[in-house]
């Protein structure tokens, strides 16, 4: 076989054992004992079982809220038509909550796609840049209208997950250490923040208002105009109660 060649062997291997065509290797490998298809099932098994179980890793709920049995097909099917493009296992699964919200599951569990966004968030997290906390301190130092005109940035591992259903609350209920899963309330709609103060993923819920403040802060908003979005929506919006929470949890860098 000449240099030439190599690489196109070795597209085509990838093809045949993230897929489920043996054809790609037909007449390029010869083997010393048993089918070429029983072989290259050996090798189709373990990268796809690995990569199932990757996605499992980045998807606990998701798999505890279908069963493993089905969770597997589905992940595989995920693989076969989306397989990894990066030597990095940390970020495959990025589309897997899209791929979810376009399926046939959808139909029978609207809510899982959004539950999947929030478990690929808090994986997103932890692996974002490092980067210091806003310490409140510093705005002790500011004029009132000053303060008024600042932006906030986002800290790198802050991220917000707005939903029509209770995916905080889908996620809670669905813990490793919750042996019996209460009933939720599917027409609550819920907001979820992310954020890794001090390396620790935090996930918590948080009202309409406040997610309007984050995301008008995540916009390029000022201070002021991220209040008025959020006031529009709830009146009672407490700007220094929702300030104090973000400060202790690090949604902002800087």
């Amino acid at each position: 076989m000449s240099p030439e060649t190599l690489p196109d062997l070795q597209q085509r291997f990838r093809a045949t054992v993230l897929g489920n065509d043996d054809a790609p290797l037909s007449g390029l490998v010869q083997t010393s004992g048993g089918s070429l298809p029983a072989r290259i099932d050996v090798y189709r098994n373990t990268v796809q079982s690995s990569l199932v179980d990757v996605l499992a890793t980045a998807f606990p709920v998701v798999q505890r809220v279908v069963g493993e049995v089905y969770f597997a097909g589905l992940a595989r099917r995920f693989i076969v038509g989306a397989p990894p493009r990066l030597p990095q296992l940390s970020t495959y699964g990025a589309d897997f909550a899209a791929y979810i919200g376009a399926g046939d599951i959808h139909k029978q569990l609207p809510y899982l796609a959004d539950v999947a966004r929030l478990e690929w968030a808090r994986g997103a997290a932890y692996f974002a840049a490092d980067a210091p906390l806003l310490d409140p301190a510093t705005l002790g130092l500011l004029a009132p209208e000053d303060m008024e005109r600042k932006v906030f940035s986002l800290h790198p591992a802050a991220r917000l997950i707005r939903s029509s259903f209770p995916i905080y609350r889908i996620w809670q209920v669905n813990q490793p250490d919750v042996t019996d899963v209460p009933a939720v309330d599917m027409s609550v709609g819920e907001d979820a923040l992310i954020s890794r103060p001090r390396y620790h993923v935090v996930t918590r819920a948080i009202a309409r208002a406040d997610a309007a403040f984050v995301a008008a802060i995540a916009a390029g908003g000022t201070l002021a105009s991220a209040a008025a979005q959020a006031l529009e929506i709830d009146e009672t919006f407490d700007l220094q109660a929702a300030l104090t929470q973000h400060f202790v949890n690090g949604t902002f860098a800087r």
